[in-house]
């Protein structure tokens, strides 16, 4: 198995999806920071193929997979085995209550020459590849086939798990031989010896049944043969006699069954014929149809009348004008004349409105220019007051003017002091511009109720006149109309008349409907009439059809009544006739019947004398065959002879089986004994441990240089040193170098011998190692590298370690580097 591309996703460190290409790695080294997820590489691999790994300590480990607070882990390997190319797929998930479960698991073998790079490209039909295994129950015997190893020899031989490198070089050789027994499967001798043992108590247990059924077969010898084949010749000879009797049966058979099928057909001609009865209303039927048909015309034609006489009141009425339009003048007379009295009243009142607007326009002026008077009086008292109010201010100055002195207002010179008046004018000047304001006041008052009178009879006067105008233009219109109107008591006597002839249409219409739903009901009661008369030939075409093979006369449906009646007397005619050829054709039955039973009886005598009951011949046609019954006694007698021939053959067939089982009795039970002595799987062990130390040692010497070669004594290992004159020494006297040299010469030498005593082709392409070198020192290191570059170069594995020392990582050609952060673990290829 050779890995060539690693998927993970949600696997333990690596929570984000995350691929690994091998594809030309011969040689890599997986390293990185202790816990960064490196050996988690090398158990990924182990699940997708097997679903478990070696540190989790067996299935039941499987919560290990899922990266912590994550539901789904998905691992995908693509590897070559054997020239052949698949695809393992594994996925496990975490449910609502937090069980992990394997969820789905595969396994594809892939076309030939299949590219990986095409599962990040995109995959055709072509590249689908045909699949192996489909679910986790048949991924094991798949996994398997592909490989050649199971889980525990891939652990030891493939991938070997960190820790257990150098266990199998240091156990001791009870520990030894136990893992052997393990690995080699030595462990099916065991089970051999088990089986060989069910085996025996099979075979003897078989020898017991064959005994048993011998005892029940003595009655076959050969006198028992030799009567029955005497039978087989007698029954022989009675089916040669009877098939020779049966023909001269058969007619007679022929005979009777035709004489009783002429009887049976005359019985039932005569009862059809008896079932030909005329209906009793048939010619009243014919009548109703006549009738029906009379009074439909009679209805038609009263339509007929009544739509004429619709139409020509319809003519009349349509000659005689409009109503809408005669309506319509009537209407503009009453309208011209309602209009005509308004205009008149109106007339003679607007002459009144404009005298009366005339009137209320002259007391407008009037007080009008009394308001203006009020007005000027208003403001020749407000400028009284004040001229008295100056007055008093210049009075109020004149005790501080002194003649000569400047005037404190002006700043002029003061040459006479005036003198000072009596009394004040403020008083009576104010007196009189109050008595002037409640005067102005009173006059504008006055106009404004006035003016709003004015307005009033104005407005009401415009309304007056437009008004009158408008009766005017009506009138005008009205008299445009009624032109050529030949007055109201024309109009009147006109629409009295189309009223009158309104209602003889009404008249008329309502005797057309009378006279149509008469008309209908006529030519209901006509298809009713018609419908019995349909109804009476059919049953007149029945009765005639059930005896149309009869011959019967032809038929005029045109008279019911005459068809019916000719049909019955023809009926009757064929009832005599037929009954005269029945009492002949009786009397055949019995001479036939009587035929049949004497050739019967002689048949029934050869089965007597032949000494079987299996007949008994008898008129009628419901007895049994006679060659069917000496067949019978043929196939009997041909049986019981086969029978005893049968079981004089199983006699001796089982004679034979018994001499085999007594013999694979015999031998199993010697096996059993022999697998059940100690020394057998002891020499077993001491053969499978010099094949394997003889392998080691040929490893180690080409993993030296010629310089170690690997031998033992009763289990325990030793190492002899060529250069240093053939000292041996024990494996637990080497340095970890030499240790490491050791431990890989053991772990391909197990590898080949498994693969060599695998069932199935395994599959030794690679070899992956998870052992800390960290305690290494630097000689020991340096032979370690060494060690590996020379398995590497042999060409025909490839050679994964995982370490995180980095001057033996710097020796790899290829490197994967592995780093984990807060969230995931990431690798990054270099070289």
């Amino acid at each position: 198995m050779r890995p060539l591309r690693l998927d993970l996703a949600g696997f333990t460190v690596f929570r984000e999806p995350t691929t690994i290409d091998f594809t030309d790695a011969d040689f890599f080294a997986l390293v990185g920071p202790t816990g960064s997820g490196k050996s988690t590489v090398l158990d990924a691999i182990c699940f997708v193929l097997y679903g478990t790994v070696p540190r989790w300590g067996g299935t039941r480990g499987i919560a290990n997979a899922l990266a912590p607070s994550a539901v789904e882990a998905r691992v995908r390997l693509v590897f070559d085995s054997a020239g052949s190319r698949y695809v393992a797929t594994r996925v496990v998930r975490r449910d609502s209550r937090g069980n992990v479960k394997t969820g789905n698991a595969g396994l594809q073998l892939m076309p030939d020459g299949f590219d990986v790079t095409k599962l990040d490209t995109g995959m055709s039909p072509e590249d689908l590849g045909e699949v192996i295994a489909g679910t986790p129950a048949e991924m094991e015997a798949a996994v398997l086939t592909a490989v050649g190893l199971p889980y525990e020899q891939f652990t030891s031989c493939v991938v070997l798990p960190q820790g257990q490198f150098a266990d199998f070089l240091h156990a001791k050789p009870a520990a030894r031989q136990e893992i052997l027994v393990n690995l080699l499967g030595l462990g099916v001798y065991q089970k051999v010896q088990q089986a060989a043992t069910a085996r025996a108590v099979g075979a003897e247990a078989r020898l017991a049944a064959v005994d048993q059924v011998l005892h029940g077969l003595t009655d076959a010898d050969e006198q028992t043969l030799a009567a029955a084949t005497a039978h087989l010749d007698a029954m022989r000879r009675l089916d040669a006699d009877v098939r020779a009797a049966v023909p001269e049966l058969h007619r007679a058979r022929a005979a009777a069954d035709a004489a009783a099928a002429r009887l049976t057909a005359l019985d039932e001609e005569l009862a059809e014929l008896d079932r030909i009865h005329p209906p009793a209303d048939v010619a009243a039927v014919t009548r109703a149809v006549a009738d029906a048909r009379a009074a439909a015309a009679e209805t038609a034609s009263a339509v007929t009348l009544a739509e004429e006489a619709e139409e020509k009141v319809r003519g009349e009425l349509a000659a005689a004008g409009d109503a809408t339009t005669l309506r319509l003048l009537l209407q503009a007379h009453t309208e011209r004349d309602r209009v005509a009295a308004e205009a008149e009243s109106l007339g003679a009142g607007l002459a009144t409105a404009e005298a009366e607007h005339a009137r209320a326009v002259a007391a407008l002026d009037q007080v009008r220019a009394a308001a203006a008077r009020a007005d000027t009086e208003l403001e020749a008292a407000r400028r009284a007051y004040q001229e008295a109010q100056t007055a008093d201010r210049a009075a109020a100055l004149r005790g501080h003017l002194t003649a000569g002195a400047p005037c404190p207002v002006c700043e002029q010179e003061v040459h006479v002091v005036p003198a000072v008046p009596a009394g004040s004018a403020v008083t009576a000047a104010e007196a009189a511009g109050h008595a002037a304001r409640t005067a102005a006041d009173a006059a504008t008052k006055l106009l404004a109720e006035r003016d709003r009178a004015a307005r009033a009879l104005e407005r009401d006067l415009d309304r007056a006149r437009a008004r009158h105008d408008q009766l005017a233009a009506a009138l005008a219109e009205l008299d445009g109309r009624l032109v050529d109107s030949p007055g109201p008591t024309a109009l009147r006597r006109e629409l009295a008349a189309l009223d009158r002839l309104r209602g003889q249409l009404d008249q008329a219409g309502t005797a057309v409907r009378t006279a149509r739903e008469a008309s209908r009901r006529a030519r209901v009661a006509v298809e009713t009439a018609e419908e019995r008369v349909r109804l009476a030939g059919r049953d007149f075409d029945t009765a005639r059809d059930r005896i149309a093979r009869l011959g019967p006369p032809a038929a005029d449906r045109d008279d019911l009544s005459a068809a019916w009646a000719a049909l019955r007397e023809w009926s009757a005619r064929e009832t005599d006739r037929r009954r005269a050829d029945r009492v002949d054709a009786a009397a055949s039955v019995t001479g036939a019947r009587a035929a049949t039973e004497t050739v019967a009886a002689g048949i029934n005598a050869l089965f007597a004398d032949a000494g079987v009951n299996g007949f008994t011949g008898r008129a009628g046609g419901s007895e049994p065959d006679p060659v069917a019954a000496a067949a019978v006694a043929v196939v009997a007698a041909e049986a019981e002879v086969r029978r005893l021939t049968e079981r004089r053959e199983q006699a001796e067939e089982l004679t034979a089986k018994r001499v085999e089982h007594e013999n694979a009795a015999r031998t199993a039970r010697s096996l059993a004994g022999h697998l059940r002595a100690n020394n057998f799987e002891r020499w077993l062990l001491a053969e499978a441990l010099d094949l394997l130390v003889d392998g080691a040692s040929r490893i180690l010497r080409e993993l030296t240089g010629g310089q170690y070669e690997l031998t033992h004594d009763k289990g325990e290992f030793s190492v002899i040193d060529q250069h240093d004159a053939g000292l041996r020494r024990g494996v637990r006297t080497l340095s970890g170098g030499e240790t490491f040299q050791a431990s890989l010469a053991l772990a391909l030498a197990l590898s080949e011998q498994l693969a060599g005593l695998s069932t199935t082709t395994a599959s030794l392409e690679s070899i992956l190692l998870d052992e800390g070198f960290g305690t290494l020192d630097v000689a020991t290191l340096d032979t370690v590298a060494a060690t590996l570059e020379t398995l590497a170069a042999r060409g025909d594995r490839m050679v994964g370690v995982v370490t995180h020392v980095p001057a033996l990582a710097e020796r790899v050609p290829v490197r994967y580097e592995i780093r984990k952060d807060a969230r995931t673990a990431r690798v990054e290829r270099v070289g």
